[in-house]
């Protein structure tokens, strides 16, 4: 039988690894490195969104999921709706870099969250028993990778990939 603090660990690196991303596919960071400011409200080919709306939406997610795990009282908004942009591209350069600093830093919060020895990953929330952390990391970074291959597909679309 494995050592409950062995498998508790590793559990906690595997997490942590696929928070950070880039694994077996870019990073956020490098899916946006180099792109071109005229390129953000594009979309490509009738895509049903543009990588603005891609990235305001992993911002979106990414804080509901952080409130949910650690504020009881959070109410997420209104599906999906409030998920999602309405604008195909930012209103300024400062829109664009907020919505990236917050998605780092709400993901590094939640990176501390997982990392916090302290934090059961596996006690069901109060208000739901099928939610716990160790259900949210992995759904946060499953998300966080469909939607940063599909900024990965459509920059090759608009052929400004690597």
């Amino acid at each position: 039988m494995a050592d409950l603090s062995l498998v508790e660990s590793t559990t906690r690196k595997q997490l942590l690894a696929l928070l950070e991303g880039g694994n077996s596919h870019a990073s956020l960071t490098e899916a946006l490195h180099g792109l071109p400011e005229n390129l953000r409200g594009v979309k490509p080919n009738d895509a049903p969104y543009s990588i603005w709306q891609l990235v305001d939406h992993i911002r979106v997610v990414q804080w509901d999921v952080l409130k949910l795990s650690t504020n009881l009282q959070h109410t997420s908004p209104k599906w999906p709706d409030a998920y999602w942009p309405k604008n195909a591209a930012p209103k300024s350069e400062e829109e664009w870099q907020n919505s990236i600093d917050q998605i780092l830093s709400d993901r590094q919060k939640f990176i501390d969250l997982v990392s916090d020895e302290d934090v059961d990953l596996f006690e069901p929330f109060a208000t739901e028993e099928n939610e716990t952390i160790f259900r949210f990391a992995l759904m946060m970074a499953d998300h966080n990778s469909y939607h940063i291959g599909q900024i990965v597909l459509m920059r090759r679309m608009l052929n400004s990939w690597k």
